[in-house]
């Protein structure tokens, strides 16, 4: 059943926003409390930002999750004022302020589950741009780490594709920049507002991220970029995308937490290997235990999006080898003759004892999380990874409303 933001979205469509209204939504958004589900009850409630911000308090408070607090907040006037303030910082930095549901929205990201009801949006979004892969990882990359990150964005940009990332350290910069150097588009994702651009380091190239693609975020403008801020921002990272490929992650990198989003959202995820005895790339090899395709260049990013096969693969290796040897004509980087026109057919994996819990869950109806619980025996955080896995081989399905099938 479509929420009160997926019916307001599909109205703005339809019949555009007025600078009031897009005022309204963004007081609201500022209101504290005001989350995406007590926004959405709210306008399936009262139909629009300004039913909301005009109803009467006892109304109001018959809302499901509104109580007297957050009634008042909602008639604190301050709101208003720090949303026009925010308003006219964006329109003076240049930046549009666009509703989920308007022309400039990003379409693969409006279909996510929590997509956000306002984006700022610095550049501009092009049609194109929805044949995008996201390239993340480590904020410390080694030379071989930097050096497949180019690669990567480099040979992507110059197929057609554009690349999407967070702009922080490291990897994030090093695939921004190959994919501008390259004549591509790149997108950067960013947690905070556009006041404080993260890391400051990185402004010369946020400049040129402007001029050949979009900065985006779904902070307003004052927002500094708190730390909790960066794990909600790789859900729109991986929102952007047609799939993502960790490039470089230790275990507990951020990076691993847009591989879940992305595994959350349907997106195939893909992780380059590294040295097994190196726990800088540790993250990505665990990710290919529980089922990421494993990456060894542009071929296999194109293969698992339904792209064609480049006329030049580049072949990455594991690891770096200490001794160059003579190249072959097998191994020619540059003969169009390595290039296989039939894609490699990969073994089902065999179900664990978890998974096939899961699986005899799954068989006859879909079910939310916590039937899955009751089901499995797993606890939530077990099942969650159990799930991430199974989704990333396609053999389970996020359908709306958190409830997962069986398609394997």
């Amino acid at each position: 059943m479509p929420s009160g933001l997926d019916i307001f979205a599909g109205n703005l469509h339809r019949s555009g926003m007025s600078e009031d209204e897009r005022l309204d939504l963004l007081t609201l958004q500022l209101t504290p409390g005001i989350g995406p589900v007590r926004l959405a009850l709210l306008l399936e409630r009262f139909g629009s930002p300004s039913a909301i911000l005009r109803a009467e308090s006892s109304v109001l408070g018959s809302v499901e999750g509104i109580g007297p607090r957050l009634t008042q907040a909602l008639r604190d006037p301050s709101y208003r004022e720090a949303a026009r303030r925010e308003y006219q910082r964006a329109s003076a930095l240049g930046v549009r302020i666009v509703a989920r549901g308007e022309a400039g929205y990003p379409p693969p990201l409006a279909d996510i589950p929590d997509a956000p009801a306002l984006l700022f949006l610095h550049g501009s979004w092009l049609a194109e741009d929805a044949q995008a892969v996201a390239l993340v990882g480590t904020r410390y990359p080694n030379t071989y780490g930097r050096r497949i990150a180019t690669l990567l964005a480099g040979e992507l940009a110059r197929r057609g594709y554009v690349v999407v990332s967070g702009m922080a350290r490291g990897i994030d910069g090093v695939a921004h920049a190959a994919a501008l150097e390259a004549g591509g588009r790149t997108l950067a994702v960013l947690a905070g507002g556009f006041d404080h651009l993260y890391p400051p380091e990185h402004r010369p190239l946020a400049q040129r991220i402007v001029a050949q693609g979009a900065l985006i975020t779904e902070s307003v403008p004052s927002q500094e970029p708190l730390k909790g801020l960066f794990p909600a921002r790789n859900r729109l990272i991986s929102g952007l995308v047609r799939a993502v490929v960790i490039v470089q992650a230790a275990e507990g990198s951020g990076a691993l937490i847009t591989a879940t989003h992305a595994a959350e959202q349907g997106r195939p995820v893909l992780a380059v290997p590294g040295p097994v005895d190196d726990e800088q790339h540790s993250g990505c090899h665990r990710l290919v235990r529980e089922g990421a395709t494993l990456c060894r260049g542009v071929d296999d990013i194109l293969e698992e999006i339904g792209g064609l096969f480049p006329r030049e693969p580049i072949d990455l290796p594991a690891q770096p080898q200490p001794t160059p040897q003579p190249p072959t004509r097998e191994a020619s980087l540059s003969s169009p003759a390595t290039a296989s026109p039939t894609p490699v057919t990969r073994p089902m994996q065999k179900l664990s004892d978890e998974e096939q819990r899961v699986q005899q869950a799954l068989q006859t109806a879909a079910r939310s999380i916590d039937e899955l619980v009751r089901e499995t025996g797993l606890p939530v955080p077990r099942l969650a990874t159990v799930l991430m896995g199974l989704q990333m081989r396609r053999q389970v399905q996020q359908l709306p409303g958190n409830r997962y099938e069986w398609s394997g």
